[in-house]
């Protein structure tokens, strides 16, 4: 599933070449994603409009509009956008394209169709949007992500700290993949109670999480099974993980044996030596 760092690469992919843009059509497959909007309401609202910014919420694609309307565009578990020439045909599971006026079309594909599709009009829209970031987490890259205001949200919660880390209404964007290594960079065990933590600990956890979203957006993201930015390219910070799906291989810290253990139905992986759960 694409997390925070696929879901900026393909924002940052976007803000370069979405902005000023008119969309001329809005074509959908009419196929159900997880949340769709009717291809009416669509046209309706973007036809003939000209695209002012693009933004991430979470996991969330923000694409705003001179009008003050807002699409919203979630990748789900296998979507991906392209900017690709029109003339280029159609692939199987495409579910929106919208035609730009340079002659790109914005594609969406998302073959397991998990993904959503959300049109905020220009009279809901700062309503909307205030009340779905209301329920989405700090931002792992913002200033209010800090070892502090972490210690608070985890204060009395037994919950383990892995499971913590991937809950979206706590902390935004933070999924399996990353949410092991920093674990592992920050030397804390995935199963450990998130409110045993210390200061000390949540710094740790801060600045290897800030340093791993940073790394792995510089990287392209992380294609584990098919994430493409924007320009249909993979991205390779897969090629740098310490421990995530390396069950059996040497820790590159200590030397021990990487495991594989199960949370919260989760696939977990992390050396004992150097994030002792004690």
């Amino acid at each position: 599933m694409p997390e925070l760092p696929e879901v900026e690469v393909t924002r940052r992919g976007l803000v370069h070449a979405l902005p000023g843009r008119q969309v001329l059509r809005v074509w959908t497959s009419g196929l159900p994603l997880r949340a769709s909007v009717p291809l009416a309401r669509l046209r309706h609202h973007l036809q003939d409009e000209r695209v002012l910014t693009v933004d991430r919420r979470a996991k969330y694609l923000l694409v705003r509009f001179e009008t003050g309307a807002i699409l919203s565009l979630h990748l789900g578990m296998t979507g991906k956008v392209a900017l690709l020439p029109s003339r280029v045909p159609r692939h199987k599971h495409d579910h929106l394209e919208l035609l730009l006026d340079n002659g790109e079309v914005l594609r969406f594909n998302d073959t397991r169709r998990f993904g959503a599709v959300a049109l905020w009009s220009s009279r809901e829209a700062k309503e909307r949007e205030q009340a779905f970031s209301r329920r989405e987490g700090v931002e792992p890259l913002g200033l209010d992500f800090n070892a502090l205001a972490l210690q608070r949200l985890a204060a009395r919660r037994s919950v383990a700290l892995k499971s913590f880390l991937m809950n979206g209404r706590l902390i935004a964007g933070i999924g399996n993949i990353y949410a092991n290594e920093i674990l592992f960079a920050a030397g804390l065990h995935p199963l450990r109670p998130a409110g045993s933590l210390s200061l000390a600990d949540w710094e740790r956890v801060v600045r290897a999480t800030v340093s791993i979203l940073e790394a792995a957006i510089s990287a392209g993201g992380s294609s584990i099974a098919d994430f493409l930015g924007t320009s249909g390219h993979p991205g390779y910070f897969q090629l740098q993980l310490q421990v995530y799906g390396r069950s059996g291989a040497l820790c590159p810290r200590c030397g021990g044996i990487i495991e594989r253990i199960v949370s919260a139905g989760r696939s977990t992986w992390l050396c004992p030596h150097c994030q002792p759960l004690g």
